[in-house]
């Protein structure tokens, strides 16, 4: 089923392309191409696609062992195939990677892989390959365990992953409105541009990857709201296209809080807090700093 799966993404490769010049061709007869597509940005998206696929691969091949230890001694089902069990394994995926996203915005070490997938601040098709080749370290692969101890096979969670970020693939669109009653089932692309977006409202919600109940069933569900119109990228832009510093900007900056950090406990919030505690860290030390000529803050 790894095979198999893989040999899909491979086929679907043109049809990702061919997408890609479609919205492309399509937004520029409405005269919006040129905010929303640009050489540098599509070619930054491109090579950290690459590095990504390169790393997953390599990734892999620690990784299926792993996954194959704990089916093979801690498995709780043996599954025998059929609707039934494509189902618990869709079902539970999709809700593994809900948990994963979420965590991915509140956890800084998370958030330091999937920062570049949000650093453009264009949104297009070619912005889902924006992916970092850092998701192995971050631990991306330690939250499908779970299904390897309900008992499916490495092949299958691989496959299932795979199926699972190929539809969310064409949720990367400016170019389709609103879905009516989809909204309320699956994970469509305004729901999607909201989750991009940098607008106040829109900060940490909407976290699917298929299915959008885990959003309603979890409070961080948001519609997108056409007198608050999306605006893409992150909060402290990068204003580069260079896509190695897209990689590594956030780790370089964690890794210098958590040196700079005077308390153990500081340390350890630059790394395991939400990322916006480093910026208020920043802000009290200035703040004490321009009240007493020091800087001998700690944070209390």
């Amino acid at each position: 089923m790894q095979f198999d799966a893989e040999l899909l993404l491979l086929a679907m490769a043109p049809v990702f392309l061919a997408c890609i010049g479609w919205e492309a061709w399509h937004l520029a007869r409405t005269r919006r191409a040129d905010r929303l597509y640009s050489w540098p940005d599509t070619l930054c998206n491109a090579a950290l696609a690459l590095m990504h696929q390169g790393a997953d691969k390599l990734a892999w091949l620690a990784v299926v062992p792993f996954y194959a230890y704990i089916y093979s001694h801690f498995r709780l089902f043996t599954w025998h195939g059929g609707w039934l069990s494509f189902a618990v394994l869709f079902l539970v995926q999709d809700l593994l990677y809900y948990v994963f996203h979420r965590c991915s915005h509140r956890i800084r070490w998370f958030w330091a892989a999937h920062v570049v997938h949000h650093s453009s601040e264009r949104l297009n098709l070619s912005t889902a390959f924006r992916q970092s080749l850092m998701y192995p370290i971050a631990g991306m692969w330690a939250f499908w365990t779970p299904l390897a101890l309900l008992g499916f096979p490495p092949q299958q969670i691989i496959a299932i992953v795979l199926i699972n970020l190929a539809f969310q693939f064409f949720v990367h669109t400016q170019a389709i409105g609103r879905l009516g009653w989809l909204e309320y089932v699956l994970n469509t692309p305004s729901i999607h541009r909201c989750h991009h977006a940098r607008n106040p409202r829109y900060i940490d919600r909407n976290f699917a990857g298929v299915l959008v109940i885990w959003d309603r069933m979890f409070g961080t569900y948001v519609p997108e709201d056409e007198d608050d119109a999306p605006q893409y990228g992150i909060v402290e832009p990068l204003r580069t296209y260079n896509p190695l510093t897209a990689t590594f900007h956030e780790w370089r900056s964690m890794l210098a809080d958590a040196m700079r950090a005077p308390r153990f406990a500081d340390k350890l919030r630059a790394i395991f807090g939400p990322p916006e505690w480093a910026a208020a860290y920043h802000a009290a030390r200035a703040q004490y700093t321009s009240d007493h000529g020091h800087a001998a803050y700690t944070r209390r």
